[in-house]
């Protein structure tokens, strides 16, 4: 029969009739040896990255969750990856400082960033940390790869996992020492198993997707959605689906739902030690209060869940924190500029933004087989059982998008890689049907897709940088984004090197325009303009640079703000993928107002903090660009403080007047200026700088 006449029921026959099943013993070395594969090959293209710009942040942040008991460091993110890292870091040796209070997140980077870079050797504590990614991501995959057999069976399973073997993207983060593929394999993982657990109302399917719900919980703020998908899933099937045995009942179902929920909550608990508080002792020491965390969210839906979640305390202080930041920053928007085809956007890009990033950054040999998965989904040629769990995964991808849409784009293809977890599902779900179609044009198709996928990403070195042919490759696609899927700080180790060959010979100090931490370049030796302020403030402070600079590609778009024309404009003398070597001189004042107003931010939000520098850092930069109405906020800030009302006045003034036609951003400000009619002995708060988000 030829394959056009084949029906889902005859597929499904020749399927449980045993003609094409696959021992499970072979099915598991074949995922080994898929996952061992995907191993080699990020571990060859991913050799010469360096950190990226967080993940100092998180190594130094499990550390001190494991030698302390304190979670008071970067609760932006659950525990899970930090514990697993900072065990081994910390197993294997790592100088890690007292903890101390902290007067905000500048002062904790500084804090997290000095221990790794300068107090320990930074390429020691890198490879221990990558070993200990490329293991925890490897059993997550293991993991999916089982899930699916079970719930479809082994050619899905091993479709799927190849697709994500080939993916640049988890080629990437598979030994980064951030959550962004750990969620995104977790999420997949208890989503499949729902499907199941659902189904079957069997207390071992649905303990197993409670672990992995629980564990998705723990590993980044996002899972909620998944949450959110698995309660949808439950209830739906509880409702829908007739009753199948004596003593089955509607209220028991819902109960299992329930008990699902309460186990994966109590493993959220249980990676906080099962304590309420971020300390031992019960303080309250995170780099800024709860309190303010929460009143920073003005959506008033999601200012009142943080209430409620705070009022009945419902998960750990430190979780909530970490939840209050990332609705505030990951769903009202921070203040990022962005470059979304070549046009930018101010704090949200638009709302095709993700699907188009997984459409350009996956290679379009897999996005083909996804679509053709899909096809076949809508088409019914899928095995009929298969139709539900396919459904439960396509339904969650779009929920994921529809919040992803709601949300801030910075960055980038990351924050979606839940939704290409998913995506590589229905590419397993073609290729089991081609494998075991009679049609050799179909089995032609699944080869051709992967091969093409294979030559546009496996030759790539850092995979970080990749975008597929849609956009002109790697080499071209700063041209029209410069979101964290671009760059995200990985150069330092190439910057290392041409200092030491050509700069330090001859004593020139480098510039550096970098989202890397001035302690990581600290660290490897570099000897740069920024260094030492006491002696590079006057040269950083002038309007013109000279020399050798440094530049990351996103920090070369146009901008509202500190743009930089004049290097965009320029001729590189050397590129390294998307960071770019100048030598001359520039008239760049934007520079100099940056460098002013990032001085100024390290001496108020220091250990020891010098308002007066500050304040004349602060009025320095406005005088290079006044274009950075967030400026004008510290400087009204800093002004407050010293008790000088209506110079403050008058900065927030300035502020409002430069401020983007954006209410996020102007109705705090007129709020601001709305306090000084109150009474001179009124106590006016500061205003939070929106930039330090």
């Amino acid at each position: 029969m030829a394959d056009s006449e084949a029906t889902p029921s005859a597929a499904w026959t020749s399927i449980s009739n045993g003609r094409h099943k696959i021992a499970f013993k072979t099915f598991v070395w074949l995922v080994l040896l898929l996952v061992g594969l995907g191993i080699l090959r990020s571990a060859m293209a991913t050799r010469l990255d360096g950190f990226t710009i967080d993940e100092a942040y998180h190594i130094a942040a499990g550390v001190s969750y494991v030698k302390y008991g304190d979670f008071r460091i970067n609760p932006e993110h659950p525990p899970l990856v930090k514990l697993w890292v900072g065990t081994v870091i910390a197993v294997t040796g790592f100088h890690l400082d007292t903890l101390r209070p902290f007067t905000d997140k500048p002062d904790e980077r500084v804090f997290t960033e000095t221990n790794v870079f300068r107090k320990n050797d930074p390429d020691s504590v890198q490879r221990r940390a990558r070993a200990a990614m490329f293991i925890f991501n490897g059993l997550l995959l293991i993991s999916l790869a089982l899930a699916l057999e079970r719930v479809f069976d082994a050619r899905v399973a091993l479709g799927t996992l190849l697709f994500l073997v080939i993916d640049p993207t988890v080629a990437a983060h598979w030994p980064v020492v951030m959550t962004d593929l750990p969620v995104a394999l977790l999420s997949a993982i208890a989503i499949v198993l729902a499907t199941r657990a659902f189904r079957d109302w069997i207390w071992t399917d649905l303990a197993a997707c409670s672990a992995f719900l629980g564990l998705d919980l723990a590993t980044k703020h996002s899972a909620p959605v998944v949450l959110l998908s698995v309660i949808l899933i439950g209830v739906w099937l509880a409702f829908s689906r007739p009753l199948t045995a004596a003593g089955d009942a509607r209220w028991k179902r819902l109960l299992k739902i329930t008990t699902v929920l309460a186990g994966a909550l109590v493993i959220l608990w249980g990676f906080y030690f099962f304590r309420y508080a971020e300390t031992r002792t019960g303080q309250e020491s995170f780099n800024r209060t709860l309190a303010d965390k929460i009143r920073d969210v003005n959506t008033p839906f999601y200012h009142s869940v943080l209430v409620g979640m705070n009022a009945t305390r419902v998960v750990p202080r430190a979780y909530l924190w970490g939840f209050a930041d990332t609705v505030h920053a990951g769903m009202e928007g921070r203040l990022a500029p962005q470059l979304i085809f070549g046009r930018i956007y101010l704090r949200k890009g638009p709302k095709y933004f993700f699907p188009a990033m997984i459409a350009v950054k996956l290679p379009i040999g897999l996005g083909a087989l996804s679509v053709l998965g899909l096809i076949f989904f809508f088409a019914r040629r899928l095995p009929a059982e298969w139709n539900f769990p396919a459904s439960v995964i396509l339904a969650s991808s779009l929920l994921f998008l529809l919040v992803l849409a709601q949300g801030s784009t910075y960055a980038g293809v990351r924050h979606a890689m839940p939704v290409v977890a998913l995506m590589a599902i229905f590419t397993g779900l073609f290729v089991q049907r081609a494998l075991t179609s009679t049609s050799p044009r179909l089995k032609a198709i699944v080869l051709a897709g992967y091969v093409l996928a294979g030559v546009s990403a496996l030759p790539v070195l850092r995979p970080w940088e990749y975008f597929n042919e849609f956009v002109g490759g790697a080499k071209n696609a700063h041209k029209y984004f410069d979101d964290e899927g671009v760059d995200l700080g990985q150069r330092t180790k190439e910057i290392a090197d041409y200092y030491s060959k050509f700069l330090k010979p001859s004593g020139e100090l480098a510039t550096l325009i970098c989202v890397s931490s001035d302690e990581e370049f600290k660290g490897r030796d570099i000897d740069f303009l920024g260094r030492d302020m006491k002696r590079d403030l006057p040269r950083l402070g002038q309007p013109e640079m000279s020399g050798t600079i440094f530049v990351d590609s996103i920090l070369l778009s146009p901008n509202a703000f500190w743009d930089r024309r004049t290097l965009r404009e320029a001729k590189p003398v050397a590129r390294f993928g998307n960071l770019f070597v100048y030598h001359g001189t520039f008239f760049s004042p934007a520079d100099a107002a940056a460098a002013l107003y990032f001085h100024g931010i390290a001496k108020v939000y220091s250990e020891k903090p010098d308002l007066v520098v500050a304040e004349e850092s602060f009025r320095k930069s406005l005088e290079m660009d006044s274009t950075a109405f967030f400026v004008d906020i510290e400087l009204g800030n800093v002004l407050l403080k010293r008790g000088a009302r209506d110079e403050a006045l008058r900065a927030y003034k300035e502020a409002l007047k430069n401020a983007p036609e954006d209410p996020f951003f102007r109705q705090p400000i007129e709020k601001q200026i709305g306090r000084f009619s109150m009474p001179v002995s009124g106590e006016i708060p500061a205003l939070r700088d929106p930039f330090l988000e």
